[in-house]
């Protein structure tokens, strides 16, 4: 069974700091791009970062470069989002997601939701 579970999130301060992780079994996760997307109510998902199968490669969006790294764990086979120095603009819910392009394999998780907020 394919599971991707995230956890993490939760209600801090703007300039406080949350790590996402997102726990993946049941596939062959080191295969697969994972991928942190966050979405708000009435608009569609964005990319936050995303990291290579092998870690080698990361990518941000420019709302959070600088603030946001993410990181994966093959012997945990888990990936993290740790976000500093957090803006009210980046409440949202934030998914997780693995794809594998090569045979067109995506899966999400249910998302955890973020609150920055004074």
């Amino acid at each position: 069974q394919v599971q991707l579970v995230e956890s993490g999130g939760g209600l801090v301060q703007p300039g406080g700091s949350l790590r996402l992780s997102c726990a993946a079994s049941g596939f062959s996760w080191k295969n697969y791009r994972m991928s942190w997307y966050r979405q708000v109510p009435g608009k569609g998902r964005e990319l936050v970062a995303g990291i290579a199968s092998n870690g080698g490669s990361t990518d941000y969006a420019d709302s959070v470069k600088g603030r946001f790294t993410i990181s994966r764990d093959h012997a945990k086979n888990t990936v993290y989002l740790q976000m500093n120095s957090l803006k009210s603009e980046d409440t949202a819910v934030y998914y997780c997601m693995a794809d594998w392009r090569l045979i067109n394999r995506v899966y999400w998780g249910q998302g955890t939701q973020v609150t920055v907020s004074s």
